[in-house]
């Protein structure tokens, strides 16, 4: 199965240079000298082979082979890479975005939503929470303290949001 690994926000100066969104907690692999990357884009695929790379405000400046300028690299907007799941033999306790989304969301015993989306940003990881009464979108931050347990065998995400975190 592949999951998404990152994707490109805009481009970067003059030279064909793209700005990526990684997210992936491998960045060092995924996108290494020599990487070629799978990417979708409306549509369209692109495979590309990265030339450099270097961080930038947690993201990270992609210069690619098939990329020469400004231009060409415009078009690259909104492209999403992805790549096979890595074998991790550490013990860590951690969940990629593809295993959280569609879960069951459960609090204080009743069911109250599906996760529809994760996102990782700065700030860390939020799950998107479509509520079933009223099917609004709520963000609860992905942090211990509001999500206190994950159980993939019975496709639930248990939540103990602060008073008001469903209500914005």
């Amino acid at each position: 199965m592949d999951v998404c690994i990152g994707r490109v926000i805009k481009s970067h100066g003059i030279r064909g240079e793209v700005v990526v969104d990684p997210t992936t907690d491998q960045p060092e692999v995924r996108f290494a000298v020599g990487e070629v990357l799978h990417g979708t884009q409306t549509g369209k695929t692109h495979e590309l082979t990265i030339a450099h790379v270097r961080p930038h405000q947690q993201r990270l400046l992609i210069t690619f082979q098939e990329v020469s300028d400004r231009t060409t690299a415009d078009t690259l907007r909104g492209t999403k890479f992805f790549a096979p799941v890595l074998d991790d033999d550490d013990d860590e306790e951690g969940f990629y975005d593809h295993e959280l989304e569609g879960l069951t969301v459960v609090c204080d015993g009743a069911k109250i939503g599906v996760v529809s989306e994760v996102t990782t940003g700065p700030g860390g990881t939020l799950l998107q929470v479509r509520l079933a009464a009223d099917q609004r979108e709520v963000l609860i931050p992905f942090v211990h303290a509001i999500v206190p347990e994950v159980d993939l065998e019975h496709s639930t995400v248990t939540i103990t949001p602060p008073d008001g975190l469903l209500d914005l």
